[in-house]
């Protein structure tokens, strides 16, 4: 009983980081979607939900990069 409570406390994290992932790739890549169909204010919003959300992750920097330009170009 020990060896699975073990395996679940170290499984269990890693499963849901993995998907906090997945869903700020998908935020990413619907922000990128808006931007290429010239829906910028959508698009910002998005990045901008992303960096709220998934601070600490690559996306969060790529995303705010991207912010970083469309807020210039307005």
């Amino acid at each position: 009983m020990n060896k699975y409570v073990s395996i679940l406390l170290v499984v269990l994290p890693l499963l849901i980081s993995a998907c906090s992932g997945e869903k700020g790739k998908d935020l990413y890549e619907t922000a990128q979607f808006e931007e290429k169909q010239n829906n910028k204010p959508h698009a910002i919003q998005l990045y901008e939900e992303l960096v709220a959300k998934y601070p600490d992750t690559e996306l969060a920097k790529k995303a705010q990069e991207r912010l970083s330009v469309l807020k210039q170009d307005r």
